[in-house]
């Protein structure tokens, strides 16, 4: 039970103390860490994958350029953007050991040893001087971190000007019906396949909640530019199931 004095915040559809959020995200993650990238199969239909290419498509690394990937875990992102960028280095930056050192068993990883970080840390509190990437990205990550805003504003507080900000999460169909679709598919579908594939319905059922929890894409827009960050868009991606949010530090 919170304390009536002290900030509260979502865990999934429970209101919990906020220095509690980030250990029982950990908790969340610990458990699903050898079955991440099965997990995101199940919750994005596949289609993760597709949406991650999108994301480098916008974002159009260049050689040379310094990436930092928060709530990175696997390494899915910086593989891309190194594999992108031909050269280049990447920080990959978790708050979950696990996840971390799952992403360090992937081949990729041995063999972009040279170019890659791996950082247990959080999005809130950065362990990086100002003005130090020339990237920042988070993939499905920032709808679990206790204040969103915060992390935007260490986003922008890392980055060298000129930099670039980009957030692919899970979002909101415009559609009504087809966001009702979703959620039955969702609700009905993923905590069953938790269960099934990882033996943890809980922590699947968290991350569906969280999701219905996390803004629009015109409130997200909102909070990235009162980051600083300018030129500021988004695109969605299967019809808002995910979306894209861009920004630039000017």
């Amino acid at each position: 039970m919170a304390d009536e004095n002290q900030s509260t915040t979502h865990f999934g559809f429970q209101d919990v103390p906020e220095n509690e959020k980030a250990g029982r995200v950990q908790g969340v993650f610990s458990s699903v860490a050898s079955k991440y990238d099965v997990m995101n199969d199940a919750m994005s239909l596949g289609i993760h994958r597709i949406w991650k290419d999108a994301m480098m498509d916008w974002l159009a690394p260049r050689p040379g350029q310094k990436l930092l990937d928060v709530a990175g875990g696997t390494g899915d992102i910086s593989f891309r953007f190194l594999k992108r960028a031909g050269r280049g280095d990447a920080t990959v930056l978790d708050l979950t050991e696990p996840m971390l050192v799952e992403g360090r068993k992937r081949a990729e990883a041995n063999a972009m040893s040279d170019s890659l970080d791996w950082v247990v840390g959080d999005a809130m509190h950065l362990p990086f001087e100002n003005n130090t990437f020339d990237v920042y990205t988070i993939s499905f990550g920032i709808r679990n971190v206790t204040r969103p805003q915060e992390a935007l504003n260490e986003a922008f507080r890392v980055l060298r000007p000129g930099g670039r900000l980009m957030v692919l999460e899970f979002s909101q169909i415009p559609n009504e019906l087809m966001q009702k679709v979703y959620d039955l598919y969702s609700f009905n579908i993923i905590p069953r396949l938790g269960q099934a594939i990882a033996n943890d319905r809980d922590s699947y059922q968290y991350l569906v909640e969280s999701i219905r929890q996390f803004p629009d894409q015109d409130t997200f827009l909102g909070m990235v530019r009162q980051a600083g960050f300018e030129n500021a868009k988004y695109r969605n991606l299967s019809m808002g199931i995910a979306c894209l949010h861009s920004g630039w530090k000017i």
